[in-house]
């Protein structure tokens, strides 16, 4: 069977439009009667779907960033007493701003991990397989659910919140793990472990199925884990806010990342405008959460740039939407050099084209008067020893994709940051740094 839950997943669309207004207007009533937060937020009389959309206002970060500022630690936003949380998660902070702080009830938690096992089973895990979630199993919520969905499926699991990387590669070898869990920069970061060790994945592990989250990848990242590994790599996203996971990839069609509708009333909307975007569209992902109970989540402005098209396009049996390619970029990703609009996965797109590139980092700094992207890569195995002309290979393909001539550096060898469990941060905007000096 390909669905975790039948019913749920083929429900006709109209018996699902209905189930969703029908948990949505209970979690309204819920938020109104006990969160002062969405007290003053939330009209009483809200009819409809259309309704709720067109008069509740849209919530951005820097509304719960203030709410929680002003009543710290969790704002006015609870619905709950906190006391009753069993768990505490919260965002990195890496952006620079305080961290947006929640709690899970029981039922929060075993929600959350039901829109992980949906996943999971979507993507072909079974109970008879091994699973080693890799990451460092902090406050940031990241793969937390994913370790209790494998442990709910029945796998066996292999947390290695304390292992290097040298260490996690035995341990793939050792065990034969089937199924792992880590973000695509960490993969990156296991193959070239690997290569140093002298092991060759494909051959000397058995990793089947990779669930790669947590931060936009291009296709060509994809391609090579999937071909590094000898495995499926599959995309998922969920969100410390929102509090698990609201889609996942479906091995029917590739890129097609299913919206987990019973959990998550999804729009898209025009970023400027605000307005509704049609299928096929480029819009921003506007999500409401139809499962928390503690910390409820109500129109909130994303900043993910995504592309929304019709379930029967897929073609696997699911009635859910789905976002092609899934989180496609960031709003507040873009940046705009000379008139081109650059995103981190754009960068890393080209670069990742070259084999002879181990790492790389790439920044948006002002060079003579001249805003200017600076490319900093480390080279390997390249043919004659020959590195300038693999700068001047960068420049010409960069050039050629994306529009703007790049500044290429060569960096030593092991001198560029290595993401091990987090998040890659490889493009940095130091204009501001650079403008007068």
């Amino acid at each position: 069977m390909q669905y975790w839950n039948s019913k749920a997943e083929t429900m006709p669309r109209h018996e699902l439009d209905a189930w969703k207004w029908r948990k949505l207007r209970r979690a309204l009533d819920r938020a109104r009667a006990s969160s002062p937060f969405w007290r003053e937020r939330l009209p009483g009389d809200i009819t409809s779907m259309d309704d709720y959309t067109a008069r509740v206002p849209l919530l951005y970060k820097a509304d719960l960033l203030a709410s929680q500022q002003e009543v710290p630690p969790y704002g006015t936003i609870p619905s709950l007493d906190p006391s009753v949380g069993v768990r505490h998660h919260q965002t990195s902070g890496t952006s620079g701003n305080p961290p947006v702080r929640t709690f899970d009830t029981v039922r929060d938690w075993t929600w959350s991990v039901d829109t992980f096992c949906t996943a999971l089973h979507a993507m072909g895990v079974r109970p008879h397989h091994k699973g080693m979630v890799a990451f460092g199993y902090g406050l940031f919520m990241g793969f937390w659910g994913m370790h209790y969905a494998l442990e709910r499926m029945g796998c066996t699991v292999f947390p290695s919140g304390g292992l290097d990387s040298r260490a996690r590669v035995r341990l793939l070898v050792d065990y034969r793990i089937e199924v792992l869990g880590l973000t695509p920069s960490y993969a990156m970061r296991l193959m070239e472990t690997a290569r140093e060790m002298g092991v060759d994945l494909a051959k000397d592990a058995n990793v089947q199925i990779i669930l790669a989250g947590a931060e936009p990848r291009s296709d060509f990242t994809t391609r090579t884990i999937g071909n590094a590994f000898g495995a499926r790599v599959f995309n998922a996203a969920g969100t410390t806010e929102f509090g698990g996971v609201f889609m996942f990839e479906c091995p029917a069609k590739r890129n097609a990342c299913h919206i987990n509708e019973p959990a998550a009333f999804e729009e898209v909307l025009h970023p400027e405008t605000k307005q509704p975007v049609g299928y096929g569209e480029e819009g921003v992902r506007v999500t409401t959460g139809l499962g928390r109970e503690g910390i409820q989540l109500f129109r909130h402005w994303t900043e993910d740039i995504v592309v929304r098209r019709p379930w029967h396009e897929c073609g696997c049996g699911r009635t859910w939407d789905w976002y092609d390619g899934g989180i496609l970029r960031r709003v507040d990703d873009m940046r705009k050099v000379r008139g081109v609009s650059v995103t981190p996965v754009m960068i890393e797109d080209v670069v990742r084209g070259f084999d002879e590139v181990s790492e790389f980092q790439s920044s948006i700094r002002t060079v003579r008067g001249l805003d200017t992207i600076v490319v900093r890569i480390e080279p390997k195995n390249v043919p004659g020893g020959d590195v300038s002309t693999l700068c001047e290979r960068v420049t010409t393909e960069f050039k050629r994709e994306i529009g703007i001539r790049p500044l290429v550096e060569l960096a030593e060898p092991g001198s560029l940051p290595r993401f091990d469990t987090w998040k890659a941060a490889r493009l940095h905007d130091e204009r501001h740094l650079t403008a007068h000096g």
